[in-house]
């Protein structure tokens, strides 16, 4: 009997040995969660952005429109944006109105004129608002808090 109790004491041992060094070993993975320098990514964020409009910067409607920023999706939920501001480094400011984004969809939100639609949006803005060089957009959501940046360049 007494060979049986050591035996037990042996295999109970081992398994104590083995579940400290599988403790230990998830320490630092549980400590990381924690971390606020790790980043997830966000619910809904820029995904593409198009600055430079093709061509000549004329002005004119067509080019105003070839510069757009979009916007995603990443979850399987519909989401409104009513209230979410969209910006850029000089302040200037595009509202979204009641626009609700499918789980998984994209919009486009063009500066120049034109009529909204399910996948585009546009700002009605006479002049380009992104710096085709250097800038910066900012997602916030209807509380003012910053959901998703994209910079492109260097600010002087």
């Amino acid at each position: 009997m007494s060979s049986a109790s050591s035996s037990v004491r042996r295999i109970a041992a081992t398994f104590l040995a083995a579940g400290a060094i599988v403790s230990a070993a998830a320490l630092p993975a549980a400590a990381h969660d924690g971390d606020r320098h790790h980043q997830q990514r966000p619910r809904v964020e820029i995904s593409r952005v198009q600055a430079d409009s093709p061509g000549r910067d004329d002005r004119s409607n067509r080019s105003l429109n070839a510069e757009w920023v979009e916007i995603t999706n990443t979850t399987r939920n519909a989401i409104n944006l009513r209230g979410w501001t969209l910006r850029d480094s000089d302040g200037n400011r595009y509202r979204f109105d009641n626009v609700r984004l499918g789980g998984r969809d994209t919009i486009r939100i063009h500066t120049g004129n034109g009529r909204d639609t399910r996948t585009d949006l546009f700002q009605d803005r006479r002049d380009y608002v992104w710096d085709n060089r250097a800038d910066t957009a900012t997602l916030r959501d209807d509380r003012g808090r910053t959901v998703d940046t994209e910079s492109w360049g260097r600010r002087r």
